[in-house]
């Protein structure tokens, strides 16, 4: 009998991904026939030129684009088969996506901001909504400015908020593009200090970046280049 452990499965399985899109300057091949697998637990870091293939990577995953060919598996779902209607649900409920650039809701209150995706979610009664919303407003460090507009918090506080608003639905997966593109680097620090936090409370997180200091903060590193990874994507290493 075997003393050896089995090694977990993997929660993103990308099987031969290809992705071309067509446009007026003609076919661009964006992904190349990728394997990629990310094991729970993991915080991978994604790094390249512009033009490498990372959005699209970004979006393959995230269910926001549909394959040419291949299959992409995220937390046991076969993504590549979904309409978009069904990839919106399933991201509602499996991932938690946070952008360079924020994506609040001006109009919202800061606690608006993160409750909303639990309302279309509608796992919680509002009571606990708002709740479990303060909570992670708690934990990312900016509680006292829940009854704030977005517009009334700094760069690093936007992105703070941002995070928790991806966090709402306790998703197994976090994917972050660029998250501290727009930030000065104490800030971006801070960020990344926040994301090692929750990588330790068990969350798995796939992180888009240029900035190399920062990538050296994840457990694995891979690069892409014209549409194909550098280097060996399939095996994990553990921080």
């Amino acid at each position: 009998m075997s003393s050896r452990t089995a090694s977990p499965a993997p929660l993103i399985d990308l099987r031969r991904v290809v992705k071309v899109y067509d446009g007026l300057g003609g076919r661009v091949t964006a992904l190349k026939g990728m394997d990629l697998q990310v094991f729970p637990g993991e915080f991978l870091v994604v790094t390249g030129k512009s033009g490498s293939g990372k959005t699209t990577l970004v979006n393959v995953i995230t269910a926001l684009d549909r394959l040419t060919s291949g299959e992409a598996w995220v937390a046991e779902a076969p993504i590549h088969s979904y309409g978009p209607e069904k990839a919106a649900h399933w991201r509602g409920e499996t991932l938690g996506v946070v952008f360079q650039t924020f994506e609040l809701l001006p109009t919202l209150t800061v606690l608006q901001n993160v409750m909303l995706p639990m309302d279309f979610a509608q796992h919680l009664p509002v009571r606990e909504q708002a709740r479990r919303a303060m909570h992670l407003l708690e934990q990312v460090g900016i509680a006292e400015h829940a009854r704030k507009l977005p517009a009334g918090l700094s760069g690093g506080q936007q992105q703070r908020l941002s995070i928790a608003r991806a966090m709402a639905n306790d998703p197994p997966l976090l994917v972050a593009d660029e998250p501290t593109g727009s930030l000065d680097s104490v800030t971006a620090a801070a960020v990344i200090d926040l994301f090692e936090e929750l990588r330790a409370q068990g969350r798995t997180i796939v992180m888009v970046t240029h900035d190399l200091d920062i990538a050296r903060r994840g457990s694995r590193t891979v690069t892409l280049s014209d549409g194909m990874l550098v280097g060996s994507p399939g095996e994990a290493v553990h921080a």
